[in-house]
């Protein structure tokens, strides 16, 4: 069974390959999920794009999107199949793009497909096979629905929940507003574990913290980061640090070094470095000289053949004030 203590959200256009590739050297026990992936578009698309992963990402979960029971069970074989550690169903999210595809939040209001989706699954794979949902959609928003619905969802056999601690408005908010406008419910979430012991439910929404997330531990099975993960990544480091003892490189010189072999490796395949270095960002976040880090990879990464100097370089910059920067060749 895989460690679910810590595990990163996915997250459309931000979690990448090459985004968890980054995280996986800073936290190497944690769960990393892909980006949704539809399963119109791996049973129609590229799948083979779509479902590439480089072997160092595990352990590493696909992210599906869709509500048809046997689409879902075709897709979670073809994940297998690949070498995906889990499947995890997205009833989550509120876009208008996701609810127009019949999935996302808007399967909380049929929590009897969500079931039927997850058994298919569980029939047709040997993987575990998870739910990502949101406390409650639109009117539907008592602790008693939203318990309902991860019973019924549960007789699949489904045995973990990640739970975004809010409800989601369909209309009249954004996927971002989503995010922060309605109220954290933490002791739903609390509560949902200490009255189903026989599952494991992981808390996801608004922790920004190693010592949050420990904190949440004490009350749950696992915690899932989002974009604190991504905006600060070093918080995999320090969480990875408090829950083992042994955490991935040791400081974030050494992770830079570490991208830098892997950015020539990729660019050499035709990957523009760019693709790489957007998700290092905020691997100095609060730190002094973080701003010039940021602006010397965003100024310099978009030149199409690799300079191997390009993340020392940007480090180089860290030591100095704000001015006149040194090009890269």
């Amino acid at each position: 069974m895989t460690d679910r203590r810590l595990s990163v959200a996915p997250m459309m256009d931000w979690t990448d390959r090459h985004c968890r590739y980054f995280h996986r050297l800073l936290a190497p026990s944690a769960l990393l999920h892909t980006e949704m992936v539809t399963t119109v578009a791996i049973l129609h698309g590229d799948r083979d794009r779509l479902l590439e992963f480089n072997t160092a990402e595990h352990p590493l979960a696909l992210q599906l999107g869709g509500s048809d029971p046997a689409e879902l069970a075709e897709c979670a074989r073809l994940a297998a199949g690949r070498g995906y550690a889990e499947i995890n169903l997205n009833v989550g999210c509120p876009s208008d793009r996701v609810q127009k595809g019949r999935f996302g939040a808007c399967l909380m209001r049929q929590p009897e497909l969500v079931r039927d989706g997850v058994a298919a699954m569980l029939d047709a794979v040997d993987i575990p096979v998870t739910v990502k949902t949101r406390l409650g959609v639109d009117e539907l928003d008592s602790y008693a629905y939203f318990s309902d619905f991860i019973h019924c969802v549960a007789e699949s056999g489904c045995r973990v929940f990640v739970v975004h601690a809010r409800k989601a408005w369909l209309s009249g908010l954004s996927p971002k507003e989503n995010r922060d406008v309605p109220e954290l419910r933490y002791d739903w979430v609390y509560r949902l574990q200490r009255e189903n012991l026989q599952l494991t439910v992981v808390l996801n929404g608004g922790v920004t913290t190693a010592a949050q997330v420990m904190r949440h531990l004490d009350r749950v099975g696992g915690v899932m980061l989002g974009r604190a993960a991504y905006h600060n990544p070093w918080i995999l480091h320090e969480c990875e640090q408090a829950l083992t003892g042994i955490a991935g490189v040791p400081d974030r010189a050494s992770a830079v070094h570490a991208m830098t072999r892997y950015a020539r490796l990729q660019t050499a395949q035709g990957v523009p470095v760019k693709h790489i270095s957007r998700h290092l960002l905020g691997l100095f976040q609060g730190l002094p000289g973080a701003r010039n880090w940021r602006r010397f990879l965003t100024e310099h990464a978009h030149v199409d053949k690799f300079d191997e100097r390009l993340f020392s370089l940007a480090m180089e910059q860290m030591q100095v004030q704000p001015g006149p920067h040194r090009a890269v060749a």
